[in-house]
């Protein structure tokens, strides 16, 4: 049987998505330093040159792996905490938002080395991306607190909102990092104490929410 030819447009996303595999599979292997536009050429069967038709250099090839990964995670994510809050007391589903992002860590972890790295130095390329990228986790996860039932009226509640995303966010990190370096072997132990960390702080915001500090505006309430 004959296969039909691509098209062009189409054997030019081939060799894109070829590009891309190949930096991954170098990423988890070599990691940041390991990277070169000839290794990655080499490895998906290329011309050099040819790199360059599909990236400008290689910091836009590892924002676009980024781009990719985060996104497919937070699309995993959403569905999950869809499902969780569907079900507020099934307590797997609510631990199986946690494992998600651990697991998706643990698969590629220099990416997120990479990222906050950036984060932190003001000669990176890639800073103002990884400050968005970390923007957009944050908002992610207040989101998802305040479907769970906070509402964050005024200032205050907001910025609090807020620093728990963040919280969260940074415990996430820190767990599969300490599962990669053999301290937390079982990421089940580690999605449960991020599901009572999520819990705990859900509690402290409606148990505060009502609370004023000089300078803050007060709840609205219905």
């Amino acid at each position: 049987m004959t296969s039909t030819p691509l098209s062009r447009s189409e054997a030019k996303d081939l060799t894109r998505r070829k590009l891309i595999r190949a930096a991954l599979a170098i990423l988890d292997e070599e990691g940041e330093a390991g990277l070169s536009t000839v290794k990655v050429a080499r490895a998906a069967g290329i011309a050099q040159s040819s790199f360059y038709v599909h990236f400008k250099d290689m910091q836009e090839l590892l924002r676009v792996l980024a781009e990719e990964g985060g996104e497919r995670l937070r699309s995993s994510m959403r569905e999950a905490r869809r499902r969780a809050r569907e079900s507020p007391g099934d307590l797997g589903l609510h631990r199986e938002t946690f494992r998600i992002p651990l697991e998706s860590i643990c698969r590629h972890p220099e990416l997120l080395r990479i990222q906050i790295r950036a984060r932190h130095d003001p000669s990176s390329s890639l800073r103002d991306f990884a400050s968005e990228t970390a923007a957009a986790y944050r908002e992610h996860h207040a989101a998802d607190l305040a479907a769970l039932g906070y509402t964050a009226d005024n200032e205050r509640d907001r910025r609090r909102l807020d620093m728990i995303a963040d919280g969260i966010n940074a415990a996430t990190n820190a767990l599969a990092m300490g599962h990669l370096e053999g301290r937390y072997p079982d990421l089940d132990e580690a999605a449960d104490i991020l599901t009572a960390l999520s819990r705990g702080a859900l509690r402290l915001l409606r148990s505060t929410s009502g609370a004023t500090r000089p300078g803050d505006e007060p709840p609205a309430r219905p």
